[in-house]
């Protein structure tokens, strides 16, 4: 499960990322962007928390 979760994590941050490149280079529109965005940036808070914080002894 952490190995998954911090698979994860890694996905939704460049997906948060990757769209903010791609409006500076003119490849999408800003609408698009945000909503990208915006839905790797809810899926990189749900799955960080899952693997990175305090040990679970």
């Amino acid at each position: 499960m952490n190995s998954t979760a911090k698979i994860i994590s890694a996905i939704a941050l460049a997906v948060t990322v990757i769209p903010s490149v791609l409006l500076f280079l003119g490849v999408i529109a800003i609408e698009p962007m945000k909503w990208i965005a915006l839905a790797g940036t809810v899926a990189w808070f749900i799955a960080t928390p899952m693997w990175m914080g305090r040990d679970q002894n």
